[in-house]
């Protein structure tokens, strides 16, 4: 089992890959086979229901909203982590866009991502 704290700081660097839109530092915390659920990804790809699976499936995400949200930022305001996962609550700021607050939660096996939800209204 992997501590709380060490489950928090991969939270941390996941925000920190995030804003910087490091494809590269994001993907190398997820599992090869990671599986990751949004209700946004669910609009724009319907044929997904939401859900994409491996890292080839998640970068092409990734870049994605990159290229289309240049100013895309995630800034965390709430992290409960235990020994299994990592409940985050942060604001979307996107420009010309009204903030979002958003709930997500990492699942962590032997210091991977292997499974992320979002969860907003």
């Amino acid at each position: 089992m992997i501590s709380p704290e060490i489950n928090e700081r991969i939270a941390i660097k996941w925000f920190q890959a995030f804003n910087e839109h490091d494809l590269e530092k994001l993907l190398a915390l997820y599992h090869d086979k990671a599986q990751h659920y949004s209700p946004k990804l669910k609009v724009r790809l319907p044929e997904t229901n939401g859900l994409v699976t491996g890292k080839a499936a998640l970068r092409a995400w990734w870049k994605d909203s990159f290229e289309r949200l240049p100013s895309l930022q995630y800034s965390p305001t709430t992290f409960t982590a235990n020994e299994e996962r990592v409940f985050m609550e942060y604001m979307r700021r996107v420009d010309n866009e009204p903030e979002m607050l958003v709930a997500e939660v990492l699942e962590i096996k032997d210091g991977l991502i292997v499974a992320s939800r979002v969860y907003h209204g």
